[in-house]
């Protein structure tokens, strides 16, 4: 099968890649990418994790895949109060939620994967048998030493003998792999209702974890429509709540009522305005939509609340984001995480399971929107991207980047809208607004050293607080973009990544 595949992980794309050689089209290229991903970028993404994808079929209809994992039924905000105070923890066992993105996988299969799942997750267990460890993951075991040596699974497998782990170690993960055998062998449904899932759910009990068995067998991820607007003349698709997806439509729709000229040069004052009232938006309003008030309609129109001057805890967010199409019609936008570096930092050592600590997105007032509740789902940074023009699918976007992830698409789509190749628009610098790190606050902007000086002028007006970091830095993202051009496809993966695109084309 022809198409193209670009992933954070060159180890990704490959698998993506052969699952395209095999006669598998781009729903199968992106499930072996994705699991690949689980094994050799664990900071970013694992087995216990949440997933959110579209997919669009050779009829052009698209669909969106909420796969993003629930919290323990047995669990109360009450509970957590009289535990924690005010605010959950950013790590441990309470912010672990129920893991979505294996069964994303399956949902994703059931849409049209032509190749059987036991080959799609191949690579993965190959992986998981040795790769070396990434820069990424190097880097992130060194910033995140202590939180990782807290936990035993953890520390046996990053730290192993007290030393972390550096840039091209041999890794091995003799669990996961069992894990993934496991799974070929019985299939996704096996990691919500058989023996796998016994172990890591008395895991996770073990640690002191509410999430149970009839937690994990309930859960179903959930397929819908996407959100989408029409701004520029294109039809921009994306996720709706429990995603910040309505981020990138009130983002970019700003610009468009504006007709600022030049947002990403001397009007990014006004762009760097819309992204703060968007953050704004999600801070206040964005939650579990099974539980309202707002949908994502409502939310891309609303008026953006004050200010409050708060700072919060960081919110880079440790993700994929990875893409892939097919010449037969078929393309896929997926975005899976763990949260922060590493998740909970909760690894179940007899599975080999790292879990998320997306739980911790959950408010512990009982009147916010986002306020913990049982078997509800927490707000979500994740947002797959498509974008059409005259009916015709024009690209396919995913970016890791935390609450920034909106900001990096209007990024992508201001630079492709005025002629920039795949390559152009994901290397290019960046800036973005809001809390990336800790000392951050709603009004600090991330600016690479490598902006030009105009921007980095108009981005220090009014209360704007610019800080700079080096280019092509982490905190900016990891995106990764496949371009339709008139003689076939153009993809880029990001720089700031340890990842790769690649292009199949037809035989001749």
């Amino acid at each position: 099968m022809s198409g193209a595949v670009a992933t954070s992980h060159y180890a990704a794309t490959s698998a993506g890649e052969r699952a395209l050689r095999r006669g598998g089209n781009a729903i199968d290229a992106a499930i072996a990418a994705a699991a690949a991903l689980c094994v050799v970028y664990q900071n970013n993404v694992a087995l216990g994790g949440d997933l959110v994808a579209l997919v669009r079929d050779p009829s052009g209809r698209i669909r969106f895949v909420n796969a993003t994992g629930r919290a323990p039924r047995a669990q109360s905000l009450e509970a957590l109060r009289e535990r924690h105070g005010d605010a959950l923890p950013d790590r441990g066992v309470d912010t672990v939620t129920v893991p979505g993105g294996v069964a994303g996988w399956g949902a994703l299969h059931g849409l049209g994967g032509r190749l059987e799942l036991a080959d799609l997750l191949e690579d993965a267990r190959l992986l998981a048998e040795e790769s070396p460890v990434s820069r990424s993951t190097a880097a992130a075991i060194v910033i995140e030493r202590d939180a990782l040596a807290a936990d035993p699974g953890c520390a046996a497998l990053f730290l192993p003998g007290g030393e972390a782990l550096g840039v091209g170690v041999p890794l091995r993960q003799p669990a996961l792999a069992r894990t993934l055998a496991e799974l070929q062998r019985h299939g996704i449904d096996a990691f919500y209702r058989g023996d796998l899932a016994d172990r890591w759910v008395a895991g996770l009990r073990g640690l002191g974890s509410l999430i149970d068995l009839d937690d994990t067998r309930d859960y179903r991820p959930v397929v819908t429509e996407p959100l989408t607007r029409r701004v520029f003349g294109l039809d921009l698709f994306t996720a709706g709540p429990n995603s910040q997806g309505f981020a990138l439509l009130r983002n970019v729709l700003a610009v468009e009522t504006a007709g600022h000229a030049d947002p990403l040069g001397k009007d990014a004052a006004a762009l760097a305005a819309a992204f703060r009232q968007s953050n704004a938006v999600r801070s206040a309003w964005l939650n579990d939509p099974d539980v309202g008030p707002h949908d994502g309609h409502d939310l891309i129109d609303i008026a953006a609340p004050e200010a409050s001057g708060a700072s919060a805890p960081p919110a880079t967010g440790d993700t994929v984001g990875l893409v892939a199409v097919s010449d037969d019609g078929w393309a896929v936008s997926l975005v899976q995480s763990v949260y922060w570096a590493f998740g909970a930092c909760v690894l179940e050592p007899e599975t080999g399971i790292l879990f998320q600590n997306r739980g911790t997105s959950f408010s512990l007032d009982a009147d916010h929107p986002a306020a913990f509740g049982p078997g509800r789902r927490p707000p979500h940074t994740l947002m797959p991207v498509l974008v059409e023009r005259d009916g015709e699918l024009l690209y396919a976007a995913a970016t890791m980047g935390g609450q920034a992830q909106a900001q990096i698409h209007s990024h992508l789509l201001l630079r492709l809208r005025h002629g920039a190749s795949a390559i152009e628009a994901t290397s290019a610098p960046r800036w973005v607004v809001g809390i990336q790190d800790d000392g951050d606050a709603e009004n600090s902007v991330i600016i690479e050293a490598d902006v030009p000086r105009e921007v980095r002028e108009a981005l220090s007006a009014g209360d704007l607080r610019p800080r700079v970091v080096p280019p092509r830095d982490e905190a900016l993202g990891h995106s990764n973009l496949i371009v339709a051009t008139e003689t076939g496809w153009d993809a880029a993966s990001d720089p700031r990544s340890d990842g790769s695109a690649v292009i199949i084309e037809a035989a001749r």
